[in-house]
């Protein structure tokens, strides 16, 4: 799918692993901890009058793992920390709930955009596995992954879009330039020894 180089209608990023550093099941919002660049990245959008939305699972809350209550804490914190936001798109679901929202179903990023009264194919969705990029194609979404030590590498090569970091992610909605593919200078992609993908 190519998408057109134009101003999005707003950007919607996966919570943990994305904008927060993952700590599964989390229920201690003193446990939240921005990922490098988060603040930064989400206060350009801003500026630049982009609208702003969190789309996560949370399958914790069906597994029993913390409740609806301590899930909500953690968020609050993940918005003292990175400011508020202009929606949130939450899937308390398991996989075997059969529901359409949880990722990789397009659910969340539908709802995101509903409630900011833009069309899915507006949006641009950040995230750091694969259900997020299968979610942004679903739902007609550009995809940019930002991949971390714990990404798969099927899922680097599947994604459409792979960016080295948040600031990267926001240099490329702002300019609307996909940038090139092939170089690779992330820490995850030098870790792991790669030059290429």
């Amino acid at each position: 799918m190519v998408f057109e180089k134009r101003r999005p209608g707003a950007v919607l990023f996966d919570r943990d692993g994305t904008l927060i550093r993952d700590v599964p099941y989390n229920r201690d919002p003193d446990r939240v901890e921005p990922m490098p660049g988060a603040i930064e990245a989400l206060g350009r959008l801003r500026r630049a009058d982009i609208p702003v939305a969190v789309v996560t699972n949370q399958s914790g809350v069906a597994k029993g793992l913390l409740s609806p209550d301590e899930m909500d804490q953690v968020n609050a914190k993940v918005e003292e920390l990175l400011g508020p936001f202009d929606a949130w798109a939450i899937c308390v679901h398991d996989d075997a709930d059969g529901c359409t929202c949880r990722k990789p179903a397009p659910g969340l990023v539908i709802r995101a955009a509903a409630v900011l009264d833009v069309s899915p194919r507006d949006c641009v969705v950040v995230g750091d596995i694969g259900r997020d990029m299968e979610a942004a194609r679903a739902a007609g979404a550009r995809g940019i992954l930002v991949p971390t030590l714990e990404t798969l590498r099927e899922e680097i090569q599947q994604a459409a879009e792979v960016a080295d970091d948040l600031t990267d992610v926001v240099d490329r909605v702002l300019s609307d330039a996909d940038g090139p593919v092939g170089a690779v200078s992330a820490p995850w992609a030098r870790a792991m020894g790669w030059s290429r993908w």
